[in-house]
C-alpha cells in the first residue's frame, strides 16, 4: 500500500496558530517510508515550520522528482497544490510554475541522486537564474530506491554494503549554490529539529533563491562497515528463487548542540558523523569567507551545520526579467495582445 490517509478527528484542545489552523492541518498522508527514516523528520519540521509561520496551506505549491525523498510531500501539507515531476526535472518544472503564478509558496524537495546525478543541470540553473523558491535536499549519500548504489554526493573512500568503495570526490551542493548565487545557503542534520525548523521558516520568507542541504540518515543501506551516510538492515539471503529482504525498524538518530560546537553522531552502523554547528560571530553574509569555511572544515573531517549565507538585500527571477506584478497566468486579453501601436513601438525599438 502507498497510500496511507490520516483519521481527521482532531484533539479540541489542539494548540492553533494565528489562522485557527492546528499543527495537524499542515499533515499529510502516513508516511510509507522505512522507520526512522531521516527523510520523515524533515517532513516534521516543514509541518512545524508552515505552521509556526500561519502559512495558508493553498499558497503553497511542493515539487518533487523521483527518489524516497521526491515521496515525502504527500506526507506534509495535505491541503497544498504538488506536483511529482520526473527524475531530476523537478527544478525546470518548478521555475515553469513560478513564472506563471508568482503569488504562490514555492517548496522544491528532491535528492542526493535526483538533484547531483541527473537533475544537477537542472538545479544549478535553477539557483543562477534566481528562482524564488525554497530549495531542500534531502542528502543521504545512497541510492535508496534502487538498493544502495553510491549518489553523487556519497563521501570518497566511503564503502557500499557490497564492499566497493567509492573513488569519486563528492558533489557538494552548498558550495554550487553558494557559487551559482543562492542568496540563502543553509546545512543542518534531519535529527536537529531545534537548528532545522528556523532554517526552514527563514527560507520559506527569503525572498529569493534558498536553498537547504539535509543530512538525512538511510535507515536501509547503512549498516555495514565503511559506510558514513547511511546503514544497511536487508539481510542475507540464501541461494533460493526469490530474494527476501527484511528491513528492520530503527528509532530516528536526533541531536542537540550548541553553536560553535562539534557533536559526533553515532549512526547504527557505528560510523560517526562529526557536525560542526556555526558559532554566533560567523558572519553570513559574505559569501567568499562562507566557501572558504566550508572548504576548512571539509579538510578537517567536519560537515559544517547552519546558515552558511544570506543576501540581506536580494533579488529573484521575476526583478530580473522585468515581469509585471500580476501572475501571468491572470493576465487578460488585453495585457496580452496591446494592440498595434505597441507593436509599432517595439518594432521601432529594434531598428
Amino acid at each position: 500500500m502507498s497510500f496511507l490517509p490520516k483519521p481527521k478527528l482532531h484533539h479540541p484542545k489542539l494548540p492553533v496558530n494565528e489562522l485557527g489552523f492546528t499543527r495537524r492541518d499542515y499533515e499529510g498522508a502516513i508516511s510509507t517510508l522505512c522507520a526512522g527514516c531521516g527523510h520523515d523528520s524533515i517532513s516534521a519540521a516543514i509541518i512545524q515550520a508552515c505552521w509556526e509561520l500561519s502559512i495558508e496551506p493553498h499558497r503553497v505549491a511542493k515539487m518533487s522528482g523521483i527518489g524516497c525523498s521526491s515521496k515525502t510531500p504527500d506526507y506534509f501539507l495535505g491541503a497544498s497544490h504538488g506536483f511529482n515531476s520526473v527524475h531530476g526535472r523537478m527544478p525546470s518544472v518548478l521555475t515553469g510554475a513560478n513564472l506563471a503564478n508568482r503569488d504562490l509558496i514555492y517548496l522544491g524537495v528532491s535528492g542526493d541522486g535526483d538533484s547531483a546525478s541527473i537533475g544537477f543541470g537542472q538545479f544549478a540553473h535553477s539557483i543562477r537564474r534566481a528562482v524564488n523558491m525554497t530549495y531542500i535536499v534531502e542528502n543521504n549519500g545512497v541510492y535508496g530506491l534502487t538498493k544502495g548504489q553510491f549518489s553523487a554526493t556519497s563521501d570518497k573512500g566511503s564503502k557500499a554494503k557490497k564492499g566497493t568503495v567509492n573513488t569519486d570526490e563528492p558533489i557538494d551542493l552548498v558550495g554550487i549554490a553558494l557559487q551559482l548565487g543562492a542568496t540563502y545557503v543553509a546545512r543542518s542534520f534531519s535529527g536537529d529539529k531545534a537548528q532545522l525548523v528556523p532554517l526552514i521558516k527563514g527560507a520559506l520568507r527569503h525572498p529569493g533563491p534558498a536553498f537547504i542541504d539535509c543530512i538525512s540518515p538511510c535507515v536501509a543501506f547503512n549498516n555495514h562497515e565503511g559506510s558514513t551516510k547511511s546503514y544497511d538492515f536487508v539481510r542475507e539471503h540464501n541461494e533460493a528463487m526469490n530474494q527476501l529482504d527484511v528491513i528492520l525498524g530503527r528509532e530516528a538518530i536526533t541531536t542537540d548542540y550548541a553553536p560553535g560546537e562539534v557533536r559526533e553522531v553515532t549512526q547504527h552502523d557505528g560510523s560517526v558523523l562529526r557536525l560542526r554547528k556555526l558559532h554566533t560571530e560567523y558572519d553570513p553574509t559574505d559569501r567568499v569567507a562562507a566557501m572558504h569555511h566550508l572548504h576548512e572544515r571539509k579538510a578537517a573531517g567536519e560537515i559544517v551545520t547552519g546558515l552558511l549565507y544570506i543576501d540581506p538585500d536580494p533579488e529573484d527571477m521575476h526583478s530580473h526579467l522585468g515581469t509585471v506584478d500580476v501572475p501571468l497566468n491572470r493576465l487578460d486579453t488585453p495585457a496580452l495582445v496591446p494592440g498595434a501601436k505597441a507593436l509599432e513601438a517595439v518594432n521601432a525599438g529594434l531598428r
